[in-house]
């Protein structure tokens, strides 16, 4: 009988202290409450849609409607990626290109944030951060046309320089071997702004009485980059990695099918797992097999975010996500 009373009695001082706590925060919940909402109607309310994916997807009326009255097929969907003679050049493509978006996104990045903070003038350097973060704006439908502009096999510029300089014309929307360093110097110019700003505010948040301590010890500026700057960088740099492999069976769908201009010719080195699904939806109207697709991308992706997180959490478990 004790027990039970001081059991009560801890329930109601857990239950004040909880009280306590949310009228003590109140104004910050009242901050967070529309990102709340938010989350709640576009992320998780959606995800009841994952349903579609084990169904033959058919128009019923409403959505509810057609949810219910569409029939199982269980994973029958999931057989398109994986029966399609193309699913091993679709997911190479996919793994590989990521693979290398990994990378870059990470050194590039990095070196123009390190040299941009080395920069004494902050005009010039806010110059610079401009001219690289204005094409991250900028819709793979506007950079596929100034891309044309250049390409172009009768009107391009580098054809006519070219030309001029009496060299045949290149047909580059039917030639695959060159669109794989397109894509990626397309992606890297596009993105590395992004990245960069991000590392740049981390850089700009580390302690200045650091590199005062180096300078007395005698440190040159690439010594206090490799002992201050890029250790403490590391669990930004961890983080941002963390997040790019769980996006490696993700593409950038404008990439692959914006910048090549669709072109049949160079499918062996753009097509990827999401343009074969946009493909696949477009001739055969297959909503389940689409929803299945993204299914198996989120999936993979949380496989991938936990096991690179488990071993970040081996190696320095400071900087894991948890």
């Amino acid at each position: 009988m004790q027990n039970k009373k001081e059991k009560d009695h801890k329930v109601k001082n857990t239950n004040k202290s909880f009280f306590k706590t949310l009228n003590k925060n109140k104004e910050l919940l009242f901050l967070t409450l529309p990102g709340t909402v938010w989350f709640l109607i576009f992320a998780y309310l959606p995800m009841f849609g994952v349903l579609i994916a084990f169904k033959n997807w058919r128009v019923h009326g409403g959505f509810l409607e057609s949810l219910i009255k569409s029939d199982w097929v269980w994973f029958d969907n999931f057989k398109f990626l994986f029966s399609s003679s193309d699913a091993w050049l679709i997911t190479r493509n996919t793994i590989l290109y990521n693979l290398v978006f990994i990378v870059l996104g990470i050194v590039l990045p990095v070196t123009l944030a390190i040299l941009l903070k080395e920069l004494h003038s902050k005009r010039l350097s806010k110059y610079f951060q401009t001219s690289m973060f204005l094409p991250y704006f900028l819709s793979w439908v506007v950079v596929s046309y100034c891309l044309y502009a250049f390409l172009s096999p009768d009107k391009g510029y580098v054809n006519n320089i070219r030309q001029n300089l009496g060299m045949d014309s290149i047909s580059w929307y039917t030639e695959p071997k060159y669109w794989p360093f397109i894509i990626i110097f397309m992606s890297q110019w596009k993105g590395i702004g992004y990245g960069t700003v991000v590392y740049l505010a981390s850089i700009c948040g580390i302690d200045k009485s650091y590199y005062e301590a180096a300078l007395v010890d005698g440190a040159s500026k690439w010594q206090q980059i490799k002992s201050i700057t890029i250790p403490l960088l590391k669990p930004v740099i961890i983080i941002m990695f963390i997040n790019a492999v769980g996006g490696m069976f993700r593409s950038d769908f404008g990439l692959f099918f914006q910048l090549p201009k669709d072109s049949g010719a160079l499918y062996s080195v753009t097509n990827v797992i999401d343009t074969y699904v946009y493909r696949g939806l477009m001739n055969l109207g297959n909503i389940g097999m689409s929803s299945a697709a993204g299914l198996y991308q989120s999936i993979v992706g949380l496989v991938l975010i936990l096991v690179t997180n488990g071993i970040v959490r081996k190696v320095d478990n400071e900087n894991a996500f948890f």
